[in-house]
C-alpha cells in the first residue's frame, strides 16, 4: 500500500505538458512578448473581417476610387492613406493579413493531416510498402514546386482562392510526412506496439492511440515551421503575379508595388506596413515555435 501511494503522489507531482509550457513562456520574456504581439494581432484581425463582412463594407472598401488615389497616411481619414486606385492601404493591410492567415492555416491543416497519416502508415506496414511509398515521395520531392505552380497560375486564369489552396497543398506533405516515417519507424518496433499487435489490437487503434501520441511534439512544433514557410510562400507567389487572384487582399499585393521605383522611394507608406506585418508575424512563430520545442523536448529543457 504504501509503494502504491509513493507512485500515485509521484505520478501527482508530475507535471503536466500545458504547465512545462506555460513555465517555458514564463521563462523566456521573448516568447512570451511575440505570444501576446501574436495573438493581439489575430484578434484584431479577426474582428476586422468580421466587422467588415457582417456589415457590408467590405465591398465599398474594395472599390476604385481614383480622385483619392496616392493620400498621405491621415489625409481625408485614410489612416495609411491609399494606393494607386484610392483603395484605403490600412483596409488592405487587414484584409489581407486575414487571408494570408487563413490561407496558410488551411494548407497547414491539409498538409499536417495528409503527412502524418502518410508517414504513420507506411511506418507501420514497412517492407514494401515503405519502400514503394518512398519511391514515390523521392520522386515528388525532385519536382520543381514553384515552378508547377507558376505554370498553372499562368494557364488557368479562371481559379480561385480554394484552387490556389488545394494546389499549395498537393506537394506541402512531402516534408512532413517524411519526418513522421522517420519517427514512426522506430516507435513502431517497441515493445508496446508488438504486445498491442499480439493482443490483438486493430492497426488503426495501434497508430493513433499508440505511435501518434509519442511523436506529437515533433509534428507540433513541424506545423508550426511550415504555418511560416506557407505564408511566406503565398505571400512570395502574389508578390510575384502568380498568387492569389487579381482583386483578393493579400500582404503580397502591398508589397508588389513596391516593384514600382516610384512608389518604392517616394511612397513606402503602401509597401512598408506590408512588410512589417509579415516580419512581425514571422518572427512572432518562430519565437513561439523556439519555445514550444524546448518546452516539448524534455533535453533541450535540462
Amino acid at each position: 500500500m504504501t509503494e502504491k501511494k509513493e507512485q500515485q503522489a509521484v505520478t501527482n507531482n508530475y507535471p503536466s505538458a500545458l504547465s512545462v509550457v506555460a513555465r517555458e513562456f514564463k521563462k523566456d520574456k521573448v516568447a512570451f512578448g511575440s505570444l501576446i504581439i501574436l495573438v493581439s494581432l489575430l484578434a484584431f484581425v479577426i474582428i476586422y473581417n468580421l466587422y467588415t463582412f457582417v456589415s457590408g463594407v467590405r465591398a465599398e472598401l474594395l472599390e476604385v476610387d481614383i480622385l483619392n488615389r496616392f493620400l498621405l497616411p491621415g489625409e481625408d481619414g485614410y489612416l495609411l492613406g491609399t494606393e494607386s486606385g484610392g483603395l484605403s492601404v490600412f483596409a488592405l493591410l487587414i484584409m489581407g493579413t486575414g487571408n494570408s492567415i487563413m490561407i496558410s492555416v488551411i494548407i497547414t491543416m491539409i498538409t499536417v493531416c495528409v503527412g502524418t497519416l502518410i508517414g504513420l502508415v507506411i511506418s507501420y506496414y514497412g517492407g514494401k510498402v515503405d519502400n514503394i511509398a518512398m519511391r514515390i515521395i523521392d520522386f515528388l520531392t525532385i519536382l520543381p514546386f514553384l515552378m508547377i505552380i507558376i505554370v498553372f497560375v499562368s494557364i488557368y486564369r479562371g481559379y480561385g482562392i480554394f484552387s490556389f489552396i488545394a494546389l499549395l497543398s498537393s506537394l506541402s506533405w512531402i516534408s512532413i510526412a517524411r519526418l513522421v516515417r522517420s519517427k514512426a519507424l522506430s516507435e513502431s518496433r517497441r515493445d508496446y506496439v508488438l504486445a498491442s499487435k499480439t493482443m490483438g489490437t486493430k492497426d488503426l487503434s495501434i497508430m493513433f492511440k499508440g505511435i501518434l501520441p509519442n511523436i506529437a511534439s515533433i509534428i507540433i512544433v513541424e506545423a508550426n515551421l511550415l504555418l511560416v514557410t506557407n505564408m511566406g510562400i503565398e505571400v512570395a507567389l502574389t508578390f510575384l503575379g502568380f498568387g492569389l487572384p487579381i482583386g483578393t487582399p493579400s500582404i503580397g499585393t502591398l508589397l508588389s508595388y513596391a516593384r514600382d521605383a516610384d512608389i518604392l522611394v517616394n511612397k513606402m507608406y503602401i509597401w512598408l506596413p506590408a512588410a512589417l506585418m509579415i516580419l512581425t508575424l514571422a518572427l512572432s512563430i518562430n519565437y513561439i515555435g523556439q519555445a514550444l520545442r524546448r518546452a516539448l523536448d524534455a533535453r533541450q529543457r535540462l
